[in-house]
């Protein structure tokens, strides 16, 4: 039986994202609509639904759906938030920040990645998104303070620009610990201090420092 992009989608949403505890409706309702295979190199399109990162080029890759779906939930997003996202990538993720909140800010140090990243972007008309090429590291203090903060790449301990760039009460979510294995952990501002949480292991690469102009 031959399913379209999207049946793809709808079977993505039921298998990988439902079935494993992802309950907020509207990050389920970002995932149906969202034409993930617009986002991937054409050889590696036809995996674009598949339950595992897909490599996007520069070394980089394009995370698991699930792992996708369930940053987003932890950053309890409801339409008005300002959002810092550290890392655009392929610009999926950046996608559905703008979908769920008012801002995004998107970071990227690899400029092809982030050149590319708004062209596809542009092309399904998001508006409400900034991007940026720069290292990721420093934030984006022009712009802050922000309500959420989402990292991805692999962190061994939070740059140290990014609390205070987070509003008070604010969520920040990043993968924390060495380069081949890191806990997704959930941060919440509350005054001087981040309060974390745990929630599972995960695998992402590593977030580096300094800007990658050239591609």
């Amino acid at each position: 039986m031959r399913f379209d992009e999207e049946d793809l989608r709808q079977h993505m949403v039921r298998d990988q994202l439902i079935a494993r505890g992802i309950t907020d409706e509207r990050v389920l309702d970002a995932f149906r609509k969202i034409e993930r295979q617009c986002f991937v190199p054409p050889a590696v399109a036809p995996g674009s639904y598949s339950d595992h990162p897909l490599p996007i080029g520069e070394g980089q890759t394009i995370s698991q759906p699930y792992m996708a779906a369930l940053m987003t939930q932890l950053l309890e997003l409801r339409g008005t938030e300002k959002v810092l996202e550290i890392g655009t990538g392929s610009g999926f993720q950046t996608a559905v920040l703008a979908e769920l909140s008012s801002k995004v800010f998107s970071m990227e140090r690899i400029k092809g990645l982030s050149e590319r990243a708004k062209s596809v972007l542009e092309r399904l008309g998001y508006n409400n998104i900034y991007l940026k090429t720069g290292d990721g590291s420093a934030g984006w203090p022009q712009e802050a303070p922000f309500s959420r903060i989402i990292i991805t790449a692999a962190v061994a301990t939070l740059p140290a620009a990014l609390p205070d760039q987070l509003a008070e009460g604010g969520i920040l979510v990043a993968p924390v610990g060495g380069d081949f294995s890191q806990v997704l952990t959930a941060f919440r501002k509350k005054g001087p201090v981040l309060e974390a949480a745990a929630v599972c292991p995960c695998v992402f690469v590593p977030l580096i420092s300094g800007t990658q102009e050239v591609s």
